[in-house]
């Protein structure tokens, strides 16, 4: 009962400090006024605290008190912090940063997917991309079978550090996906481009691997960035 409320009160203020209820650097409640706000526990409050501080939200020090850290601080890959950004407000500055991230990773993922999986590894691509046709056909879901695409190479790239961003990327994409399908004026991603991308990895090319991922976001950036214009004009 104690973790779920600590996990509770962690989620209600991590949600707050992100939408901006509290000032960067100002005074934040204290744990008295926590605990009489949310009724909860001394213990439970500390607990909160010490939790969000380690996602670098807060800080708290003798005689300063809780503290709002600013967003520069924030731990961006926890995918806690993350997902209180993305629902409360996702910016197209910030789905264009975390696409670009991608850029930098799920290429190389595909390349060595190509160069070195297994086929257990390439066997879970291939569901993955069953369920997006069988999305199509409306026997699955759309968004959940396009992230299992996705992270499916993350995880068949047979690293561990790009292995375990899998859950950062699930979820970001969350929220990038829809608003890509929507720009696209689509409610489920190009089935065909992502079979072009399992070919090249079945096939054993690395360098046409990584092009075919390239080119699909770098759709995802052209769209974003048509958002953003939109946005300015």
């Amino acid at each position: 009962m104690q973790r779920n409320l600590t996990h509770q009160l962690v989620h209600d203020l991590g949600l707050a400090i992100v939408q901006g209820r509290y000032a960067i650097d100002d005074s934040f409640p204290t744990e008295a006024e926590v605990c009489k706000q949310f009724g909860v526990s001394r213990s439970a409050t500390r607990e909160a605290v010490k939790m969000l501080a380690a996602k670098g939200l807060l800080t708290s020090r003798p005689r300063q008190g809780i503290r709002v850290r600013p967003e520069s601080r924030w731990n961006l890959f926890d995918t806690e912090v993350l997902g209180w950004l993305l629902h409360s407000r996702p910016t197209l500055d910030l789905l264009l940063e975390f696409t670009q991230m991608r850029q930098g990773i799920e290429p190389s993922a595909a390349a060595l997917v190509a160069e070195q999986a297994t086929p257990e590894a390439v066997a879970e691509i291939e569901a993955a991309l069953q369920r997006m046709r069988d999305a199509e056909a409306g026997f699955d879901d759309a968004l959940e079978s396009d992230i299992s695409f996705h992270t499916a190479i993350l995880v068949a790239s047979g690293n561990r550090f790009i292995a375990q961003m899998s859950a950062f990327v699930e979820t970001a994409l969350r929220v990038s996906i829809r608003f890509t399908n929507a720009m696209k004026g689509v409610t489920g991603a190009d089935v065909n481009a992502h079979a072009q991308i399992l070919d090249a990895i079945k096939k054993g090319n690395p360098r046409l691997a990584r092009k075919k991922v390239e080119a699909l976001l770098e759709e995802s950036i052209e769209l974003i960035e048509k958002g953003r214009a939109r946005d300015a004009s």
